[in-house]
C-alpha cells in the first residue's frame, strides 16, 4: 500500500503555477484485438500524461519551486482531469502494433505537479512476472503458479539491491496464458502494453515447466530401482527494456535455464528443481539490469546547501550512493557530487525528498539543487 504524505501549511503558490500552460506531446498504446477507439482512448491518456510532464519542466525551469511530492496511485484518476483543462487532438499514426496520438493541451501547472506524483513513483520499476506449472498431488493436470518461488527469489533479490519492484501477478493486469504466447511468438505487444500499464523501463517475463524425468520405484537398470522422484524444471525467459535515449525497446537478454530436483513425492522434487533455477538464473539477470543501468546513466550535478563540515558531506554521500538506481557518486567540494543516474532527474529529486533529509529548490535536466536538513 502506498500512503499520501501531504505538508499542510501557509503556503501560497506562485502567479505562474496558477496560469494554464499549452504544449504539444503525444502518446502511445497497443492496438489489442484489433481495437483502435481502445488503443486511442488510452494513448490519448498518455499524451496528457506527457504534457503534465512537459509543464512540470517547463515551470521549474522558470524558476519556481517544486514541493509536495506525492506517491499514490489513484492521483492518476483523481488529479488528470483536474490539470489538463483542454486539449486538442491535432493527428495520431499506426506503427508496430501501436497508435500513437499527438495533442495540444492546456495544463495548470500546479495540479499537474501533483497528478505527476504516480508516474514518479513508478517509472524507474522493474516488472516482473514469471508464472510456473506445478504438478499436483493427485497426478492431475498441473497447475499454474503466477506466485512462486522463482518470482520471488528474483523480487527479493532485486529489492536488496535497491531496486523498485513491481510484482505484476497480484495486479491481474495479464495472464500466464499471456505471457507464454508472448515468449513463444517473440511479441513485444504484451511487453510494451505492461510497461504502460506499471510505468516500467524493464520488464522480465518468462515461463517454466516441469518434466518428471524419473519416477520413485522405477527400474533404472541393474535391479535398481529409482530411491526418489527425479523432477528436472525448464525456464523460458526475456528481459525486455526501454532505452532511454532513443525510446525504443531492446530485448537484453533471453534465454533458458534449467534445475533438477530429488525428493520422495513430485511436488517437492518440483520445487527443489525450481530453487535451483532460481539460484542459477537470479545472477545472470541481476547482471544483466546492472549493465542496462551503467549503459543508460548519465551524470547529474546535484549541489546541496547546509553542509557545513566533512561528517556531514560524507552522510550526504551516503543517501545520495544509497538512492534507487543511483550507480555512482563522486565528490566535487564540499556540498557538490556528480550522480550517475539513468533517468530524469526529477525522479532522483523525488526519491531523495522521500528520505525526508532533502528539500528540492530547484532542477534541470542535468542538474539539481537540494537544501540538506539534519
Amino acid at each position: 500500500m502506498i500512503i499520501l504524505f501531504i505538508a499542510v501549511g501557509a503556503f501560497l503558490p506562485p502567479a505562474g503555477l496558477c496560469q494554464t500552460k499549452c504544449v504539444d506531446a503525444d502518446g502511445e498504446a497497443v492496438i489489442q484485438n484489433n481495437d483502435l477507439p481502445s488503443a486511442r482512448l488510452e494513448a490519448t491518456a498518455r499524451a496528457k500524461w506527457q504534457a503534465i510532464e512537459k509543464t512540470v519542466g517547463v515551470d521549474v525551469k522558470a524558476g519556481s519551486l517544486v514541493s509536495n511530492f506525492a506517491l499514490v496511485e489513484d492521483v492518476i484518476k483523481t488529479q488528470v482531469g483536474g490539470s489538463v483543462k483542454t486539449f486538442t487532438r491535432k493527428g495520431e499514426r499506426q506503427k508496430d502494433g501501436s497508435l500513437v496520438v499527438m495533442i495540444n493541451a492546456c495544463v495548470e501547472p500546479r495540479k499537474a505537479q501533483e497528478a505527476i506524483s504516480s508516474e514518479l513513483a513508478l517509472n524507474s520499476g522493474v516488472a516482473v512476472f514469471i508464472p510456473a506449472r506445478k504438478p499436483t498431488a493427485s497426478g492431475a493436470s498441473a497447475i499454474v503458479e503466477e506466485t512462486n518461488l522463482l518470482s520471488e527469489t528474483l523480487i527479493n533479490k532485486l529489492i536488496e539491491q535497491n531496486y523498485k519492484v513491481v510484482d505484476v501477478a497480484p495486479t491481474r493486469a495479464v495472464d500466464a496464458a499471456e505471457i507464454e504466447r508472448a515468449v513463444k511468438s517473440g511479441s513485444t505487444l504484451t511487453v510494451r502494453s505492461m510497461m504502460y500499464k506499471f510505468l516500467s523501463n524493464i520488464i522480465i517475463i518468462g515461463k517454466t515447466d516441469y518434466t518428471v524425468s524419473t519416477r520413485k520405484g522405477e527400474d533404472i537398470g541393474y535391479g535398481i530401482s529409482m530411491p526418489f522422484n527425479n523432477v528436472t524444471v525448464r525456464l523460458t525467459y526475456r528481459i525486455v527494456a526501454r532505452n532511454n535515449k532513443t525510446g525504443n525497446m531492446e530485448i537484453l537478454s533471453a534465454g533458458t535455464e534449467q534445475g533438477k530436483g530429488l525428493k520422495n513425492n513430485v511436488e517437492d522434487a518440483a520445487a527443489e528443481a525450481l530453487r535451483d533455477v532460481a539460484e542459477k538464473i537470479t545472477p545472470k539477470i541481476l547482471d544483466k539490469v546492472a549493465q542496462y543501468m551503467q549503459g543508460n546513466v548519465k551524470q547529474i550535478r546535484v549541489q546541496v546547501s547546509g553542509v557545513k563540515d566533512l561528517d556531514t558531506n560524507m552522510d550526504v554521500k551516503g543517501m545520495l550512493q544509497n538512492t534507487v538506481w543511483v550507480t555512482g557518486v563522486e565528490e566535487k567540494s564540499m556540498g557538490e557530487f556528480t550522480v550517475s543516474y539513468p533517468e530524469n532527474s526529477i525522479y532522483l529529486a523525488n526519491s531523495l525528498q522521500q528520505k525526508g533529509n532533502f528539500s528540492l529548490e530547484n532542477f534541470t535536466t542535468y542538474s539539481l539543487t537540494l537544501r540538506y536538513h539534519k
